[in-house]
Parts: structure tokens; C-alpha cells; sequence
């Protein structure tokens, strides 16, 4: 009879798990070889993306900065280029990134929760368009290759951080 219950308790955990939704996916990588790999998977721990920094010359994305929460990752790729910058509203995600690669990034378009459509780079090259797998769910950092321009990207997707009133 112990032995019943124990089994019945089992199959209960184990079906309780079974059941609770998947939220994290990965779009990528998007662009040539080549390059040091770089990711910012510890950076998420300070919070959502809350800014971008991107720099461009006239046929590439040259170079990536993100703030997570009010910190800010490491400078990836070259130093080339003119360095422009975004910040997203309090509470405002990024939902979808489409972009331009062809041996190297050349295009990057961010569009957010709250409409708004950011574009960096030029209009050239193999398209791509990535958004997360799950439902309710946005770009939480950023991974790929870089050397003296971005080389390729990845995206990383999961639920907006729960603990984060001050961000």
C-alpha cells in the first residue's frame, strides 16, 4: 500500500512538471564566420535590456553595447564608425529583430512591445527576422561573434524578469 502512494506521489511530480510552460528559445546565429564568440547570458542577471548601443559605418554593423537593468555589457567588435544609441521606455521589450547579414551584420532592426520600429545599418544583403518561439515572452541577450565588425548574432528570448521594479 506505501509503495502505491509512493508511486501515485511520484507520477503526480512528475506530471506537475510535465505540464509547466517552456519559455526561453534562440533565433540564430545570423552572419558570416569568423570572429571571437561572445554572449551576454550572465548580463540578463542585471536585468532587461533597458538601452542599445550600436556602431555603424557605411556597410556594417561594426559594433554592440546593451544596458541590462541600469549595467552595461562589454563593448563587442571594432571601434569604426559612427556609435548611435536607443533607450527603451520603463517596462518596454523588444519583440521582434530582423536584420541584413551577408559575410558580415549589416542591418539590425528592433521593434518593441510599444510599437516602435528601430533601425540600424543598411539595406543589403540575406534578410532574416526572428522572434521568440513562445508567447509573452521578449529579447533578453544577445550572443554571437565578433572581431573588428559584428560577425554574426544570436538572440535569446525568455519572460520578462519579474524582479525588476527599479529597471
Amino acid at each position: 500500500m506505501l509503495f502505491i502512494a509512493l508511486l501515485a506521489l511520484l507520477c503526480a511530480s512528475a506530471s506537475a512538471n510535465a505540464i509547466q510552460p517552456r519559455t526561453s528559445s534562440y533565433n540564430g546565429e545570423y552572419g558570416g564566420g569568423g570572429g571571437e564568440r561572445f554572449s551576454h547570458s550572465g548580463n540578463q542577471m542585471d536585468g532587461p535590456i533597458t538601452a542599445i548601443r550600436i556602431r555603424v559605418n557605411r556597410y556594417y554593423i561594426v559594433g554592440l553595447q546593451v544596458r541590462y537593468g541600469k549595467v552595461w555589457s562589454d563593448y563587442v567588435g571594432g571601434t569604426q564608425g559612427d556609435l548611435e544609441e536607443i533607450f527603451l521606455y520603463p517596462g518596454e521589450s523588444v519583440i521582434q529583430v530582423s536584420g541584413k547579414y551577408k559575410y558580415y551584420l549589416r542591418k539590425l532592426v528592433f521593434v518593441t512591445d510599444k510599437g516602435r520600429y528601430l533601425p540600424f545599418g543598411k539595406d543589403t544583403g540575406t534578410s532574416f527576422n526572428a522572434a521568440p518561439l513562445y508567447p509573452n515572452t521578449v529579447l533578453r541577450f544577445f550572443s554571437g561573434r565578433s572581431g573588428s565588425l559584428i560577425n554574426a548574432i544570436g538572440l535569446h528570448w525568455d519572460s520578462y524578469p519579474s524582479d525588476c521594479s527599479s529597471c
